[in-house]
């Protein structure tokens, strides 16, 4: 895969140089692909690593959230089942196990 050249117009602050004349050899010159977090568009486009950052931890902080409130729904169900279990009246005791025989 050919590593496209940054923009012409603009200045990397690290080199101090047009990004088109260094991104293409700076190991922070990296290819995103998926969905932009905050519009759900689709991403597939290279940029610089620092300028990422911003889209990428606001996806980790809604994959975080995402996964607490699984884990909130799940405890919520796991109380609801125990209460249930609690509420019913138990068998055991009532009544002697029965055995059941096998012929040989």
């Amino acid at each position: 895969m050919q590593i496209p050249r940054g923009p012409d117009h603009l200045y990397c602050p690290q080199w101090r140089k047009k990004m088109s004349a260094v991104c293409h050899i700076c190991p922070w010159w990296v290819h995103v692909r998926g969905a932009n977090p905050n519009t759900g568009e689709s991403v597939d486009q290279w940029n610089c690593a620092i300028t990422w950052g911003p889209m990428l931890a606001i996806e980790v902080a809604q994959q975080a959230k995402q996964g607490a409130a699984a884990t909130e729904s799940f405890r919520n169900e796991v109380v609801k089942d125990k209460r249930r279990s609690e509420a019913m009246p138990s068998r055991l005791g009532t009544a002697p196990p029965k055995m059941i025989e096998v012929g040989t």
